[in-house]
């Protein structure tokens, strides 16, 4: 009797042990949940406009342009895991692809919130420029000994690069290290009211990239500013729905032809869509939603399109003017470039 109690008592102890290890104990994964999603002509959860515009006057939209959010979860059981895994609405990952070795939650989370500020700032920039309000570039500083040192100066306005007019600070650093070191430049400048051309040829950096060595402040000159107020979203994949809604509220026309369109993709202030994580968690967030069509970023149209959209078409975006492109065919009944 005593040694059938002992081995009753350590099978409990095992089955408690193992029980704890299903599902107390947390294993190195997270996982990946549709978020809330946000119509950036509406209202967030507290009331306010996604969207806020000073300046001007905001126009009304029949539709919705909605950007996506997926939700995080660290750490996991095992139970959870194995559920996230055979879940169709999931993602299981390791726990390092959503906090870095060495990083904390909180570390994270300010991380997050930087790339949110900076989408939204990119955001503002490319919508600016698609209004037809470029900014203002000066030259705040020569590197002493650079290429520029005694050609160029401090508060010359750059207006052209090679004859590319520069509409953003990004738009000048592109040019530049479009074209190999060594490369003569010409640098159409205002300077004291007076227009003048000047040549400077590019040297290498540190890292080997062409560089002329200015730093430079790039101002708006649209007569109004764009916020987002939105609180506890991070990250940059906003960008491009961002824009497209900053967009919407200036133009007189309604972009979205009174449809539901939802959409991801970082955003650049050159106008590029970038990848982003979490597609086929947003393409479930947009059905959800009540989505007609969702703006794919072309990099990540191989996964959207293994993901279950459910006949959700999937309109392949590289750029903003791309995703304008597409509007426009929606709005006319045309059927946009799909991934």
């Amino acid at each position: 009797m005593k040694r059938r109690g002992f081995t009753v008592l350590v099978g409990a102890l095992l089955v408690v042990a193992l029980f704890r290890l299903l599902t107390i104990a947390p294993v190195p994964y997270a996982e990946y949940v549709p978020g809330p999603s946000f119509d950036t002509m509406g209202k967030d959860p507290t009331g306010k406009d996604v969207i806020q515009v000073t300046g001007a006057p905001v126009t009304q939209s029949k539709g919705q342009l909605r950007f996506l959010t997926v939700g995080v979860q660290p750490n996991l059981t095992m139970v959870e895991a194995i559920v996230g895994w055979f879940s169709g609405d999931d993602a299981v990952i390791p726990i390092e692809l959503v906090i870095p070795p060495g990083e904390t939650q909180e570390q994270v989370n300010k991380e997050n919130a930087s790339d949110f500020a900076n989408s939204q700032s990119a955001a503002s920039t490319a919508a600016d420029i698609a209004l037809g309000y470029p900014l203002k570039v000066t030259v705040d500083e020569v590197v002493k000994g650079s290429p520029a040192e005694g050609k160029l100066q401090h508060g010359d306005l750059v207006t052209a690069v090679d004859g590319q007019p520069i509409d953003s600070a990004e738009r000048l650093i592109s040019i530049v290290r479009s074209k190999p070191v060594g490369t003569t430049l010409s640098f159409a400048v205002t300077r004291g009211g007076q227009s003048l051309t000047i040549p400077v040829t590019s040297a290498a950096d540190n890292d080997g990239n062409p560089r002329v060595g200015i730093s430079s402040n790039a101002t708006p000159t649209a007569p109004f500013t764009f916020k987002v107020p939105i609180e506890n979203v991070g990250g940059p994949s906003a960008g491009l729905m961002l824009t497209l809604g900053m967009i919407d509220k200036i133009k007189p026309e309604d972009l979205t032809g009174g449809k539901i369109i939802a959409g991801t993709g970082t955003m650049d202030a050159l106008g590029n869509v970038g990848p982003i994580g979490g597609i086929a968690q947003k393409i479930i967030a947009a059905k959800d939603a009540g989505a007609q069509f969702f703006l794919t970023p072309q990099s990540n149209c191989a996964e959207a399109k293994g993901a279950d959209g459910a006949g959700l078409p999937l309109i392949k975006v590289a750029t903003l003017q791309q995703g304008l492109d597409a509007l426009a065919d929606i709005r006319a009944g045309r059927t946009p470039p799909l991934c």
